[in-house]
């Protein structure tokens, strides 16, 4: 593992507000293991449109981030929320981006003791940071296809997609989530490779030991229970096979857990459950009072088709039953999902579930994603940065 080195990361998502990424995962042991890290909470993509219903929640999310300055985790890590102007599609805006991001990240790592950090960018409007940190090395952390995102942010994706093809030219790694994306991928394939989604294995198969006491907000509903955990999103949950569920099985009880955005339509559904979001290390005791867990997406829109969610091998690793949309990253670990092909063959995998009877189907799902923990990746991701340094020197 490295040590003695230094990591600027610019995130894609918030450390604070969001189920534990990737990034989060990796900058953790890498911190763990002596190495000074700053991570920087996401600088957006650019603001929603004005007729976005969530465009002042997340404006207000992101002044509470900012209000948290530069806060300093149990690990050791640097969490900063830097201001930057949400306007990308402006020359003039991107340039004073630049200058202020330059300023803001480059003393506080200097502050830090930071020294030729490695640059790690895992959002293409962190693009043009590029060169202007010092940096020792490179790295891009692609893990959306970001021009497809026209949900959350009102972006020209020309924009998006110029950024994008800046860093991929100038990064010296470049790591893709998802098989999708690096199939697709046709710049830098020499220094392109797959950075698998892991699970940080023992936190989530305590669940599988029969041990935890359930968390009493999911105890009180209902059973079966089909549990989800993770962003709430109306273009992204499959409402209309929650509303056909409904009708045609209205004893399931869907739970959901995390940030829920507005214009969720089966929010008021009798047998549909909102919870908020709970700390990381709570939520398995929420996963062990569920019978099967679910990732009912919205797949045919491209966006989410490229998606890698981190939280299925996390299900896998609690042993519970696992049934979710089809996406091309989960493809190779069919032997233990069940991947609906369409709504009506999503409720008969449900029912395939919770009839289940087999003994050994739990033991054999943890023993899928058993190996691949984030402990490993940080190993695996720690050689190929070491190599890339002594090609650099």
């Amino acid at each position: 593992m490295l040590t003695g080195k230094s990591f600027v990361c610019f995130g894609g998502e918030d450390w604070w507000y969001h189920h534990p990424h990737s990034k989060n995962h990796l900058m953790r042991r890498f911190a763990r293991a002596g190495n000074r890290v700053v991570f920087v909470n996401s600088i957006s993509m650019g603001l929603p449109s004005l007729g976005n219903k969530d465009l002042v929640p997340r404006v207000v999310r992101k002044l509470r981030s900012y209000a948290k300055l530069a806060r300093t985790t149990e690990e050791g890590i640097t969490v900063v929320s830097p201001a930057a102007l949400p306007f990308y599609g402006s020359r003039a805006a991107r340039a004073t981006n630049r200058a202020l991001l330059a300023a803001q990240v480059g003393a506080l790592a200097r502050r830090r003791g930071l020294k030729r950090p490695v640059l790690w960018v895992a959002i293409p409007t962190a693009a043009e940071m590029i060169g202007r940190l010092d940096e020792s090395l490179v790295v891009y952390h692609v893990s959306d296809k970001y021009d497809e995102n026209s949900m959350d942010h009102a972006t020209d994706p020309a924009t998006i997609r110029r950024l994008h093809e800046h860093a991929l030219d100038r990064a010296d790694l470049i790591f893709y989530s998802g098989r999708k994306l690096l199939e697709e991928a046709t710049r830098a394939r020499e220094r392109s490779h797959l950075l698998e989604q892991a699970v940080d294995f023992e936190h989530w198969s305590r669940v599988g030991g029969g041990g935890l006491e359930v968390a009493e907000a999911v105890a009180r509903i209902p059973r079966p229970r089909l549990g989800y955990f993770g962003a709430v999103e109306p273009w992204l949950i499959d409402q209309e096979l929650i509303r056909r569920a409904a009708v045609e099985r209205p004893e399931w009880q869907w739970v959901f857990i995390g940030n829920k955005s507005r214009g969720v339509e089966v929010e008021g559904l009798p047998n549909t459950h909102f919870l908020p979001p709970v700390p990381y290390d709570e939520l398995p005791r929420y996963a062990a009072g569920f019978d099967v867990c679910v990732l009912p997406w919205e797949t045919e829109r491209a966006f989410t088709s490229y998606g890698s969610a981190i939280k299925v091998r996390e299900y896998l690793a609690t042993g519970k039953p696992v049934v979710i949309s089809p996406l091309p990253e989960y493809e190779p670990m069919r032997d233990v999902l069940r991947i609906a092909r369409g709504r009506e063959d999503f409720l008969r995998l449900v029912e395939d579930a919770l009839a289940e009877d087999d003994p050994e189907a739990p033991r054999k799902r943890q023993r899928a994603v058993e190996g691949g923990t984030w402990d490993a990746r940080a190993e695996w991701v720690s050689g190929l940065i070491e190599e890339a340094l002594k090609k650099k020197r």
